[in-house]
């Protein structure tokens, strides 16, 4: 039997079901298309309109353990601004192809050049949150010159993970709903959680199998290529992450940097738009 980055047949078909829900109460109306990349086929989420107050298009990149649907919350404020498209990782809980290609060569900033050639997107803004912001960072550091401004949410790959919140997570995990719910109030820092969020990430840790490993760090030398603007949006209480180590080293290395630290909030940052689209509309950033 091929593996699968699901825990059953019916864990899948659940976990696609909702989805598929959520995309029915998709905030905004959306196109779904489905483009060929050489590590795999591609799903993406495009809506607003071309020809908005930037021509660089917006590019959303989820976490790790979702999908595009977690931006239902902020779509519709991105939308009425920038033409946008929510990408599906490879290798996640979504609709791209179910293949985890490897962490430490060039195949993540390759297969998102494969998505933007496909999209006839020369040029872009990447936002991405914790494994999407590694994401946007690899391409970045792959092609800086088609990124028109970057903006982290808790980015993986600038300093290691805290260790103490593995040690956490591990045996909870072993521990059903309880568990996972426990691991959500972890990730979501002082922020309450909302119920359908709750469900929503409870159901897919039950059925998804979260890929093992660790993200590389990015290099000091790749760091310092980062030429465009870069917006750094850290959690104040991210269980994750150390915001302090992350915001030290950024600022040591990238010279067009803005940092912003939410009080109360997690590793899960809700609610971003009001500090990402005053950041993006200043027509002289750092």
């Amino acid at each position: 039997m091929a593996y699968s980055i699901y825990k059953s047949p019916a864990g899948e078909r659940a976990i696609m079901a909702w989805y598929d829900s959520a995309l029915a109460h998709w905030p905004v109306p959306y196109e779904a298309l489905n483009v060929s990349t050489r590590h795999g086929d591609t799903f993406v989420l495009a809506s607003g309109a071309s020809g908005k107050r930037s021509d660089s298009p917006l590019i959303l990149l989820h976490g790790a353990g979702t999908n595009s649907a977690m931006w239902a919350g902020d779509v519709a404020a991105y939308s009425r601004q920038y033409r946008v498209y929510a990408v599906d990782l490879l290798g996640e809980p979504g609709k791209s192809a179910p293949v985890r290609p490897a962490w430490d060569g060039p195949a993540y900033a390759e297969w998102l050049a494969d998505v933007l050639d496909a999209l006839k997107v020369e040029k872009a803004t990447l936002l991405g949150l914790s494994q999407g912001g590694w994401t946007a960072l690899k391409f970045a550091v792959y092609q800086p010159r088609r990124v028109e401004s970057l903006v982290l949410l808790n980015p993986a790959g600038i300093a290691p993970d805290k260790l103490a919140f593995v040690m956490q997570a591990i045996p909870l995990s072993l521990l059903g709903r309880w568990g996972i719910r426990r691991i959500n109030r972890l990730l979501f820092g002082g922020q309450p959680v909302p119920k359908e969020v709750d469900e929503a990430t409870t159901l897919i840790m039950t059925h998804f199998k979260t890929r093992l490993g660790v993200l590389p760090l990015f290099t000091e030398a790749e760091l310092q290529c980062l030429s465009m603007p870069v917006l750094l949006l850290l959690g104040a209480r991210d269980a994750l992450r150390d915001g302090p180590k992350i915001s030290a080293r950024m600022q040591r290395l990238v010279l067009r940097l803005t940092t912003i630290i939410v009080p109360e909030a997690g590793h899960a940052l809700m609610n971003t738009p009001p500090y990402i689209l005053p950041f993006l509309a200043e027509p002289n950033r750092v």
